[in-house]
């Protein structure tokens, strides 16, 4: 438990390119914005894209294959340098409100990746529907997703414990993360964000909180501290979140989706405490405190872990994954535009 624990405190943030981060030389420039680093963690990709093999593995800066799920901190420590070069000096109050995020899914893409929170070292794969690939449908005005999509590593909202905001239990997965910044990301990367607010979505009887949160490296991550700031400097975008999150999943033949608090954003203050109690689930389902049902919890770096393995076994676990590079999934579903209204 003691180095569980030290591991949660001393952890580094680390920011990666996509898939095709481990094609790039390690040795990058630093470039000047602020908090950027050489990639510290690289992406491999295995099978084709767009069908049930394709998986997204995850390697350290040893080039140990590692968890997204486990071995990513989820704090950024903003006081440590990041590979040599010193971090830009933040205000107190934001290297508190430092995270890491695993990007899933790009802004204005449809293809459903998630991290694979029941399969060794869980990699990002693509979400299977009727045994197909799935794509989320486009909601007129909008082309797939409207944010950068992902999660927060070592966050779990767990499934048998009811929140007492919601009165609902979670949903089974990592924290959800919509990033509002300018740059549409890749599958794969890992960025720092700062929180700025927290809406709940409460999916099929489920709470499935929503983070809102931007890419600490954006160049107007300076002007956004809190929800207000994203009505005032980005007006429309909340209101654009509420209508896609309701009726993505009409076109599949779902409900409407409902929400807690009437559909109220909750603030900076209040998402940062929903991100304590999902850490917390995390730190118990890692020691076997709580029953994890299928997530698998194997991890390379969480050394007081029952789960940890060594980077030896780990590769052999990768290693063991089947993948073809036939048999691509076309899909023509992400071309068609859905009009919905009351």
């Amino acid at each position: 438990m003691r180095a569980l624990l030290q591991l949660l405190r001393t952890g580094r943030g680390w920011r990666v390119g996509g898939p095709a981060a481990a094609r790039l030389p390690q040795a990058a420039s630093a470039g000047s914005g602020p908090r950027r680093a050489m990639a510290l963690y690289r992406t491999e990709e295995r099978g084709q894209l767009h069908s049930q093999d394709y998986r997204i593995f995850f390697k350290n800066v040893a080039g140990h294959y590692i968890s997204p799920f486990h071995d990513i901190p989820l704090k950024v420590d903003s006081k440590k340098e990041e590979n040599g070069i010193p971090t830009k000096k933040a205000r107190n109050d934001e290297s508190e409100n430092l995270f890491n995020m695993v990007v899933e899914i790009p802004r204005w893409t449809n293809a459903k990746m998630e991290i694979a929170t029941q399969e060794p070292l869980n990699p990002i794969k693509q979400d299977v529907k009727d045994g197909k690939p799935r794509f989320t449908a486009n909601i007129f005005p909008y082309k797939g997703y409207i944010w950068n999509y992902g999660a927060l590593p070592q966050t779990w909202e767990d499934p048998h414990q009811k929140d007492k905001s919601t009165n609902c239990c979670g949903d089974n997965d990592p924290i959800d993360v919509c990033e509002i910044g300018s740059k549409v990301l890749s599958p794969g990367e890992v960025i720092h964000v700062k929180i700025l607010g927290i809406l709940a979505l409460i999916d099929e009887g489920e709470t499935d909180w929503k983070l809102i949160a931007i890419n600490a490296n954006d160049p107007e991550a300076s002007k956004f501290h809190d929800i207000d700031d994203v009505r005032k400097f980005k007006p429309g975008y909340l209101e654009a979140t509420i209508n896609w999150l309701t009726y993505y999943k009409v076109p599949e033949g779902k409900p409407e989706n409902k929400f807690a608090f009437n559909g109220e954003f909750k603030n900076k203050a209040f998402a940062l405490e929903i991100i304590k109690s999902t850490h917390e689930c995390w730190k118990a389902m890692l020691m076997k405190k709580c029953d994890r049902g299928a997530i698998n919890c194997t991890n390379v770096q969480v050394c007081g872990s029952p789960f940890h393995c060594t980077p030896e076994k780990a590769r052999s676990l990768v290693e063991s994954v089947l993948t073809s590079s036939s048999n691509k999934e076309s899909n023509i579903d992400d071309q068609v535009w859905h009009f919905l209204g009351k």
